[in-house]
């Protein structure tokens, strides 16, 4: 019995002893002594972004986004939350009803189980409802879109990835798009020599 119980106290013991502590903590003198600024809506959805798709912008017309959940194995999980995720390889299939993603690399991290053998190219399965993937395979099917990852966020503990309904650009189209991007850094540079 009393081996059960010596763990639990500790833990309550340790737990009161950190609120104590932090109730007890008086400014320092090198802080102001303000609050610390709250985070934007964008910027606090940034700190939970894990990976981007940059590439999928400027290759593809993004004409819908949807959120999916991702089956991962633990060793996925650990290697994500160090940030080794690529997905500018990526892309999204529909096979019997369900999606999939192919080409997004999770980089196994060194310390992984040894009696694990992690493959960072694994085709991995992507959560939605039956209801949204049946309208995904009509679109993708029929009006000939392509479904691309967009990013790879945590939401409430748990990883999800954004997929994109797509359509390809032409390279014209490609063209315009690092023309309005270089017209945009310009004016930016115009503004920030003018306030100078």
């Amino acid at each position: 019995m009393y081996w059960s119980i010596a763990p639990l106290i500790r833990l309550y013991l340790l737990s009161m002893a950190t609120k104590e502590a932090s109730h007890s903590k008086k400014p320092d003198a090198t802080s102001s002594g303000k609050a610390e600024p709250k985070l934007s809506a964008k910027a606090a959805a940034a700190a939970v972004r894990i990976a981007d798709n940059k590439k999928a912008t400027y290759n593809y017309h993004i004409e819908e986004r949807f959120e999916a959940g991702m089956v991962l194995e633990g060793w996925e999980v650990k290697s994500v939350r160090e940030g080794k995720v690529n997905l500018t390889d990526g892309y999204v299939v529909i096979r019997g009803g369900e999606l999939f993603i192919i080409g997004c690399q999770i980089n196994p991290l060194g310390t992984a189980s040894t009696h694990v053998r992690p493959d960072s190219v694994r085709t991995k399965k992507l959560l939605m409802h039956k209801e949204e993937i049946r309208r995904l395979v009509g679109k993708v099917e029929q009006k000939g879109f392509t479904l691309v990852p967009l990013n790879m966020h945590w939401k409430a503990g748990k990883v999800k990835c954004e997929i994109g309904l797509a359509k390809g650009k032409g390279e014209h189209d490609k063209r315009d798009t690092i023309k309005d991007r270089e017209g945009k850094r310009e004016v930016e540079r115009a503004m920030k020599s003018r306030s100078r």
